[in-house]
Parts: structure tokens; C-alpha cells; sequence
């Protein structure tokens, strides 16, 4: 019997692969309608109106026009196409440097991040945003008081730089990525500086709202060196934050200044992101430094025990002053009612941001003067989810407003200065004239001792980069 010869299999025949289109655009969606040639013949044009055809950092304003761009677009395209080496870029060199930028960038976030970023990064560290934030205190009209006094151009810059990393960088990377400008509000933010009053962008750029946190921090650093150790801070709103908080700020939970938590001090960046932190926590960022400064031993949830650990202080001080404290029993029972964690016991950072009332909880626990307040204002039911989720303002906001009265109405009743004159303090919303003084140096805490001998014009802002 012949045995059986196996079947030879049939080679497969390839399938038609499918296309499948295009979907992860890391530097934006190309347009499929965009005329660069047209957009180029327009710049030119606009660069015929100069002399030789080069372009100084005060003709940017033009130049940013014609290439579509928003007015304070202008100081980093002219660095983006090295005018700084110059002074001056040549029609040729920027047509060059833009060109490659519409063919390669396909959207603002895209181009803006080209633009500032070092060669070879794709991010934004926070040196990268000091030459377009220089250019908008020099030019900007809401900041004209500020041209003369350039000592206090680094403290507006290093606070708005902070500001800008604060809501947009929300992977605390130290690194802007392309992904998150494109999500955040920013850019739009650029765009109203030339529609609105700069003290309106009240997340990045307001003067008012820097002119707030820096004095706040003069206030504290009494011997003016830029730094704050934990009992300069402990002063803060009348020793309102408690003594375990404050050494898990200085524990380095939450900042970034190697030099300075070497020496148990904070320096103005950390006490920038600890403020707004400190009066506005409903935000992704203030829940976020907060929960990494109650989340003990760093497992990523805050359990009983850690409640236990900063309400015993609270206990405290409540009994210290006559108060009779709530049980932590109940006071466990009414924040688990309020935050309502997936796991029970166990409370994690999407619990307090799902919850909307992560400021009740965290006030609870480290923040006794805020917390008798929430108690005032509704003694029933201090933790129920109330009509006050849809706010107008921020928390942020409101504190800015109302910190800025005081220190205007501070300003307006103390005695004559310098000259003699007695003008408002930094009323910015009022025109500003040449005859007027440069409102901070009314204050004598703006005074500075300390860089006396090397002014803040001198002052390395990278120093407040640490």
C-alpha cells in the first residue's frame, strides 16, 4: 500500500492592506489649504517697508501681522530667527526660519514651541519664556510704568513664569510638552494681552496679582536674603497653616530648590506655587501639592492614620483656645461622607478632585482659621456639596482683589514719600504718567538691602530656576 502523500499548503495570498489614515499629530493637524508661498509673499512685502529690508525687535509688531501671529508673538520670532546675535534679522533669514516652521508646525502650540525651545527640545523650560516675557514688560502699555524700574523686572518675570508652569504644567516635569500648551489656555491668554488690560489675565500675566504675592513674601523674608525658613512662613495669615504642614512643605513634598531645602529655607518660586496653592484649593494643581504633602509615606493614598496625624494638632490648638474639637471619629466620618472614596479607608487624589469640596477637606486638616470659617458660614452642614461650586470668581481671584485693596488702601494713608507727592499706589487701571514714580518703591519693604550692591537688573534669573 503507497502511503499517503501530505497535501502541499497553498501559499497564502497577501490581503489588500487598508489604509488607515493619519491620526497622531504630535506638532498639530497639517491644512490641506494652506498657501505658504502666499503667506511668505505677504512677509516680504512687509519687510520691503524697512530699511534694507532687516527688521528690528520694535518692527516685530508688523512682521508678527503679517505672518498671522498674535502682536506678542513678536519677540520670539525675532529670536527664533537669532535677531539677538544682530539686533536686527535680514528678510531672507526670517522667510528662511518661518518657512521651515509652516512646513513642519501645524498649529500655534506647534510654532510657539518651536520658536522658544533650545535647539534639538521639544519643551519649554522655564528660562525659555524669559526674552518674550522681558519684551512684554518693555512694550506692553498696562506695564509702562515698569520700563524705567528695571530692578523689579526678574520679580514680575520669575512670578509669571511660576504662574505659567502652575496651570500648564500639569505633569510637575519641570518640562512643558507641545501636548500640554495645546490643552491649556494659554496661548489664548497671549492673544487678549492686546485687547484687554493685563491685570484681566488673572491666571498668568496680572501685575496686580504679582504686586500681591511679592509683597506677601517681603513681609515674610525679614532679612530680605529672597529666602523664607518655616518660621517665617509659620507667620503667614497669622500662623494660620499648622506646624506638621509646614514641615512637610520644608520636607521638600512639594518644592524643588535642592539648594535651599539643603538649608531648610524657601525660596520666592516655592513660595509662589505655595500662596496660590494656600488660598485657592480647588484646583488640579493646589489638590495635587497639597495631596502629595498629606500623602505621608508616599503610597499614593491618604489613609486614616494621616488624617489622624494632622488633625491631632488642630485638636490642639482648638482646645487652646476654648473650642471644643470634634471627635476624630466624627470628623473621619463627616470627610468620608464629603469626599466618598472608591476604597474605603483609603483616599486617593481622584477622590478629592471628583469631589468639587477638596478645599473643606483639606482645611479640615491643616488650616484651622479657614476651617472655623467654613464652620460659621454653615454649622449644620460644613461638608455638604453646596450651591457655591459654580463660582463666578476664583478663590484665587477674590483673595488677589481683595489683598490688592488693602495694600492700595495701605498705600493711599500712609505719608508723603520721596518728593513729597502723594499719588496712589500702583493704581494700574488709572493712566500712569512719566511725573510718577514707579509705585512699588513707595512701600519700604521693596527696599532691598540685600541686592543693593548687584541691583535685580544684574540678578541671573536661572538663580530662581533652581
Amino acid at each position: 500500500m503507497s502511503a499517503v502523500q501530505p497535501k502541499k499548503e497553498q501559499p497564502l495570498t497577501p490581503s489588500l492592506s487598508q489604509t488607515i489614515p493619519k491620526f497622531y499629530f504630535p506638532r498639530g493637524c497639517p491644512k490641506a489649504n494652506l498657501n505658504i508661498d502666499a503667506i511668505i509673499s505677504k512677509i516680504e512685502k512687509t519687510f520691503s517697508q524697512f530699511p534694507k529690508e532687516k527688521a528690528t525687535l520694535e518692527d516685530m509688531g508688523k512682521v508678527a501681522k503679517a505672518c498671522d501671529c498674535p502682536l506678542y508673538w513678536k519677540a520670539p520670532l525675532f529670536y527664533g530667527a537669532g535677531g539677538e546675535r544682530t539686533g536686527f534679522i535680514s528678510v531672507h533669514k526670517f522667510v528662511a526660519m518661518w518657512r521651515k516652521i509652516l512646513q513642519t508646525c501645524y498649529d500655534d502650540a506647534a510654532k510657539f514651541l518651536q520658536l522658544l525651545a533650545r535647539p534639538g527640545c521639544n519643551y519649554l523650560e522655564q528660562e525659555d519664556f524669559i526674552p518674550f516675557l522681558q519684551d512684554l514688560v518693555n512694550s506692553h502699555p498696562h506695564l509702562t510704568f515698569l520700563k524705567e524700574a528695571s530692578e523689579f523686572h526678574s520679580r514680575y518675570i520669575t512670578t509669571v513664569v511660576q504662574r505659567i508652569f502652575y496651570t500648564v504644567n500639569r505633569s510637575w516635569s519641570g518640562k512643558i510638552t507641545c501636548a500640554e500648551l495645546r490643552k491649556s489656555n494659554f496661548l489664548q491668554n497671549v492673544v487678549l494681552l492686546e485687547e484687554d488690560d493685563i491685570n484681566q489675565s488673572v491666571e498668568y500675566f496680572s501685575y496686580e496679582h504679582f504686586y500681591v504675592i511679592y509683597c506677601k513674601f517681603w513681609e515674610l523674608d525679614t532679612d530680605h536674603d529672597l529666602y523664607i525658613d518655616q518660621k517665617d512662613l509659620a507667620r503667614h495669615n497669622d500662623h494660620a497653616i499648622s506646624n506638621r504642614m509646614l514641615e512637610r512643605i520644608f520636607s521638600g513634598a512639594v518644592t524643588r530648590g535642592k539648594k535651599a531645602l539643603k538649608e531648610g529655607k524657601l525660596n520666592y518660586v516655592d513660595f509662589v506655587w505655595f500662596l496660590i496653592s494656600e488660598e485657592d484649593k480647588r484646583t488640579p494643581t493646589s489638590i495635587e501639592y497639597w495631596f502629595r504633602c498629606m500623602d505621608l509615606d508616599g503610597d499614593g493614598v491618604i489613609s486614616m492614620y494621616e488624617l489622624e496625624y494632622f488633625y491631632e494638632e488642630q485638636c490642639q490648638k482648638m482646645e487652646s483656645l476654648g473650642i471644643e474639637p470634634l471627635p476624630l471619629e466624627d470628623c473621619l466620618c463627616q470627610v468620608l461622607d464629603l469626599v466618598k472614596p472608591q476604597e474605603e479607608g483609603k483616599i486617593t487624589l481622584h477622590d478629592l478632585k471628583k469631589c468639587k469640596q477638596a478645599n473643606l477637606f483639606f482645611d479640615t486638616f491643616f488650616n484651622l482659621e479657614k476651617y472655623l470659617d467654613h464652620e460659621q458660614k454653615d454649622p449644620f452642614s460644613v461638608f455638604r456639596v453646596g450651591e457655591s461650586d459654580a463660582q463666578d470668581i476664583s478663590d484665587w481671584e477674590r483673595y488677589a482683589a481683595e489683598e490688592y485693596d488693602i495694600l492700595v488702601a495701605e498705600d493711599a494713608a500712609s505719608d508723603h514719600w520721596n518728593d513729597g507727592c502723594d499719588i496712589e499706589l500702583n493704581s494700574i487701571a488709572n493712566p500712569i504718567t512719566n511725573e510718577q514714580t514707579f509705585a512699588p518703591e513707595k512701600r519700604s519693604f521693596f527696599e532691598n538691602p540685600h541686592l543693593s550692591e548687584a541691583g535685580l537688573e544684574e540678578y541671573e534669573y536661572e538663580d530662581d530656576f533652581e
